[in-house]
């Protein structure tokens, strides 16, 4: 993820020098795909962390409620 968002923060300075001192119509046009796929990655990475978080944090209830469970059925059984 750091690594991503460096090559972001590098392809935003050379978007800025290109503004700058305009190296050329090509280096737009690249320099904007990039930023479309690297931006396109970060999205999907960060939306499957988010279903991967929700997922754990559901598993760490159902075994909170379980051990729950078993402490109240010992409970009833003494």
């Amino acid at each position: 993820m750091l690594t991503w968002c460096a090559v972001l923060f590098f392809l935003g300075v050379a978007a800025f020098l290109d503004s700058l001192f305009t190296f050329g119509e090509i280096f737009r046009t690249i320099n904007s795909i990039f930023f479309m796929l690297i931006s396109l990655g970060l999205l999907i990475r960060v939306s499957t962390k988010i279903k991967e978080g929700k997922r754990e944090s559901y598993e760490d209830r159902i075994q909170a409620l379980e051990e729950k469970l078993k402490t109240q059925e010992r409970v009833k059984v003494s």
